[in-house]
């Protein structure tokens, strides 16, 4: 999807009328054209004309007119104390927002105020706190190449860079759903749909994906790039990224100093989670609520004290590792933290104070932080040493290179807290910044003007006496400053030293040469104190600016360490224990064998159980002999929970987290794929089936011997025939050509009958019993369900009565009147499969009886002869790929045909 754009400014008819100020609004809306400019007049950022019409609209505020020499035209402003809510309104309407300040004091000039765009808004480019949804990244995206994709990934508010690259398409298109980008821009020779499937697209120059340009500009950054990326194309999607970063944040002046480091990484070096692995598994954000709390699993896992602690668990999450030894490495600092009660609470209290430094660097570096900004970086320097001091005594390796990493800044740290007030102003440029004691030039004046207050506090008292005039006030106002006030009642007993300054209506106001003397002295002390407080505050934080790179250093070590707090704490609250993770072949350090596959005793969902009064775990085998599960079981039963967790388990332990259940030993996964739950994709034109079929696609196109499949309903989107059919060849591919470690779970029992045939697999089914209605046990035990008890379900559902009580009836009927007969329908085939009446069988399973494969399924009696024009509609139709919407109207037009 294209970013939409600012509407069109229309010039004047004749340029020559416009007024000077309407002219450098025109010309900077010419020169942005691609976003909506709000232009600053005083202490309002106003559009005029078209784009006044669209403000007013979007941001629900008056349109007013504004008249000139030229005319009248319309005019929109928003205060710019409040200017950033009225901005997120622009974006989340669609529109980049270029902002024109003033760059000139009015009294600086006899003619119009300079304005320049000093920021362009977009989604992926926002530093603004205000503008910030959350904690997490925010990122922007460059992507270049046709036969590499290359792609790079920059938080312009935390200074995170990444880039990547790859020749398979689908590998750029699952780190774009990993690192879910706001917005991004896109090379020449790139395809723009793979970004606009995942972002919104913004236009830009694309003279920047030049090899020379981006080297060039990489080099102003960090040397030579060739040392840091691995190909040309990633060299031009980060030297573009670089240049749209810099114009977002104002052109030549917005140089990111605060940039210190470039990731390159290899996707392989991860655990890929797509994007329909991340919703299916609920990992961030909740795809239904089916009745519970709306929990994900990040919820359950963060106990975090800090914003950096919370963005580095989401992005330890979404990128498990797949390197045994750097996940050992979490393991022990969890395990060591798990244990060591006091030391964990110690660092959770600690980290509570610790702000977002990796924003407030950016800002410094930047030159848009304010006093406050920099007090919150030295109580965040403050809480370091405490932090050391709490791991002084740590064992394990993890733990003692980050207390070597916790750089407590002292320069910066005493630099702070000797210039800056402990409770300063939030305005820069109205003094109540910097100590007096900073600086000795800056502790003279405001000696002066306290000196001067001092004597102007005692004027009163001393006119009094003077005069005699009991009710006589000192006062001051900011338009004639300070004054004497006397009531008419007392004008005679003025003093002939008195000068007016001001006729009220019942007294006069005066002042005396030696006031006015005082008065000029604060003014100037004032004046030229609050001046160099300003100064003095630009010099403090450029300086704390240079140090970006080590500010950023300690946040990251910061971060890490509030992680393996959090961990530590779910772990020691909920009952979770260590796994132990290896490569099938390697020497795990344990006394028992090497990892292979899969195996969980008493395994629970991290989110389920949180969220239900009892949870019953489960254990789960997966291996090289036995790696596919065929699952049966009712619907409620348990499956879906069953398989999430399987995975969730496995993203934990390699994620560096402890696990909920007993035990775990589990062969590193290089990648979850899934094909969980229903999803149209109306706007796309592509039906339920459609959307399954394109993602199981995927799966067998992409999965290894090493990876984790969950399989969930395959197939029921079409004809019980077909779908059992693309069950079996599914299973078959999975087992023969991958040996992925599989779980699916399915409603054709039939499907159960291959684990006779395919070595590798085998069934599980979840107990159920009958008492009073179906209960279900949610236990999982060897062999396939007995029965599907749909009825059973639907009565515990809350299904009136008497429409369960009908569907017996039914399905009585049907044994009764298909025992032995054959449908009409695909006949069996070689595979050894034969289509049976599942209902049927279900009962007979449940009964205790057996299915005999002559028992195919005979479809239900048609009642009245269907016309053979409706016949040939209904043969024509393909369900594949029928939209929800084509299939409804389909319906009804046959529908009306019948009643015809």
């Amino acid at each position: 999807m294209d970013a939409a754009l600012g509407p069109p400014q229309k010039m004047a008819d004749r340029e020559d009328d416009l007024t000077p100020m309407m002219r450098q609004y025109f010309e900077l809306c010419s020169q942005y054209d691609d976003a909506l400019v709000l232009f600053q007049v005083g202490d309002f950022y106003e559009a005029f004309c078209e784009a006044a019409e669209q403000v007013a609209r979007l941001c629900e505020i008056t349109l007013t007119k504004r008249e000139d020499s030229t005319g009248q035209y319309a005019m929109a402003g928003v205060p710019i104390d409040n200017a950033e809510s009225y901005i997120e309104r622009l974006l989340d309407a669609g529109y980049r927002v270029a902002v024109a300040d003033q760059v000139q004091e009015p009294e600086e000039t006899t003619g119009v105020v300079d304005r320049a765009v000093t920021r362009i808004v977009t989604p992926g480019t926002l530093t603004e706190a205000e503008l910030l949804d959350s904690d997490d990244n925010n990122y922007v995206a460059a992507l270049a190449g046709d036969e590499e994709y290359a792609l790079a990934l920059l938080d312009v508010s935390t200074g995170d860079f990444y880039a990547t690259s790859d020749r398979d398409r689908d590998t750029i298109a699952d780190e774009l759903g990993r690192f879910d980008p706001a917005e991004g821009i896109v090379g020449p020779d790139a395809p723009t749909d793979l970004l606009a499937d995942a972002c919104v697209v913004s236009p830009y120059d694309e003279r920047v994906f030049d090899g020379e340009q981006a080297r060039e500009k990489l080099t102003e950054y960090f040397g030579s790039p060739e040392s840091l990326l691995a190909s040309d194309a990633e060299i031009r999607a980060c030297g573009a990224l670089l240049d749209y970063a810099e114009y977002a944040r104002g052109g030549e002046e917005g140089r990111l100093d605060y940039l210190n480091h470039l990731t390159r990484y290899d996707p392989r070096e991860f655990m890929v989670l797509d994007r329909v692995a991340l919703e299916s598994l609920e990992l961030f954000e909740r795809r239904a609520v089916h009745g519970r709390e709306g929990l994900t699993l990040v919820d359950v896992v963060d106990e975090t004290a800090c914003a950096l602690g919370r963005r580095k668990l989401t992005d330890w999450l979404r990128r498990p590792l797949v390197e045994r030894e750097r996940i050992a490495a979490r393991h022990d600092a969890v395990g060591e933290l798990r244990s060591a009660v006091q030391t964990r609470e110690r660092l959770h209290e600690r980290l509570r104070d610790v702000y977002d430094i990796e924003r407030l660097v950016s800002r410094i570096a930047r030159g848009r932080a304010n006093a406050r900004d920099l007090r919150s970086l030295k109580e965040t320097l403050d809480v370091v040493p405490g932090l050391r001091e709490a791991l002084a005594d740590a064992d394990c390796e993890k733990l003692r290179s980050l207390r070597e990493r916790l750089d407590p800044l002292g320069d910066v740290r005493s630099l702070i807290g000797d210039a800056i007030r402990e409770d300063p102003e939030r305005e820069i440029t109205e003094g109540g910044i910097v100590k007096p004691s900073y600086d000795d030039e800056l502790a003279r004046l405001r000696e002066t003007e306290r000196d001067g207050k001092a004597w102007i506090d005692d004027l009163e008292a001393s006119e009094r006496e003077r005069t005699g005039i009991e009710s006589l006030k000192v006062g001051h106002n900011a338009v004639h400053g300070y004054y004497i006030e006397v009531t008419d009642a007392n004008l005679d007993s003025v003093p002939d030293d008195y000068e007016r300054r001001q006729t009220l209506k019942n007294s006069e106001r005066y002042y005396t040469p030696e006031l006015k003397e005082r008065e000029d002295e604060i003014l100037s002390a004032e004046s030229r104190a609050d001046e160099l407080e300003y100064e003095l505050f630009c010099e403090v934080r450029s300086t704390v600016g240079d140090e970006s790179e080590r500010v950023q250093s300690l946040a990251d070590a910061l971060a890490e360490l509030d992680v393996l707090v959090s961990f530590a704490t779910v772990a020691a609250e909920y009952g979770y224990t260590r796994p132990v993770v290896a490569d099938p072949e390697a020497d795990d350090g344990s006394d028992g064998p090497a990892v292979d596959g899969i195996h969980v005793e008493d395994g629970r969902h991290p989110v389920v159980e949180r969220t239900e009064e009892s949870f019953v775990p489960n254990d789960v085998h997966l291996d090289g002999e036995e790696h596919f599960a065929v699952i049966t079981g009712p619907n409620m039963s348990g499956k879906s929970t069953y398989m999430r967790q399987v995975a969730l388990i496995a993203v934990l332990a390699q994620a560096g987290s402890f696990v909920p259940a007993s035990a775990a030993r589990i062969e590193l996964v290089d990648r979850v794929f899934t094909r969980v739950g229903a999803s149209d994709d109306i706007a796309g034109g592509r039906s339920t089936f459609m959307v399954e079929m394109t993602e199981l696609a995927d799966i067998l196109d992409h999965a290894t011997e090493r990876s984790l499949v969950l399989l969930d309903e395959v197939g029921r989107g079409t004809s019980t025939a077909d779908g059992l059919a693309i069950a079996r060849a599914v299973t078959e591919h999975l087992h023969d050509e991958v040996g992925a470690l599989t779980l699916f779970a399915t409603h054709h029992h039939e499907l159960t009958s291959v684990a006779e045939r395919l070595d590798g697999v085998f069934n599980l089914h979840f107990r159920t019993h009958h008492d009073d209605g179906v209960v279900f046990e949610h236990a999982v035990e060897r062999g396939a369900a007995a029965a599907s008890y749909g009825v059973e379900v639907a009565s515990t559902a809350g299904v009136p009565d008497g429409v369960v009580d009908r569907a017996r009836d039914l399905l009585d009927e049907n044994d009764a009147g298909t025992n032995g007969h054959r449908r009409a329908g695909p006949e069996t085939g070689e595979s050894g499969i034969d289509v049976v009446d599942g209902r049927q069988a279900d009962r007979r399973r449940a009964n205790g009886g057996s299915v005999e494969s002559s028992e195919v399924d005979a479809g239900p009696a048609t009642g009245e002869e269907i016309p053979e024009s409706v016949r040939e509609r209904i043969l024509g139709v393909d369900v594949a790929t029928m939209t929800p919407l084509d299939a409804l109207n389909t319906l009804a037009q046959l529908k009306r045909e019948l009643d015809d």
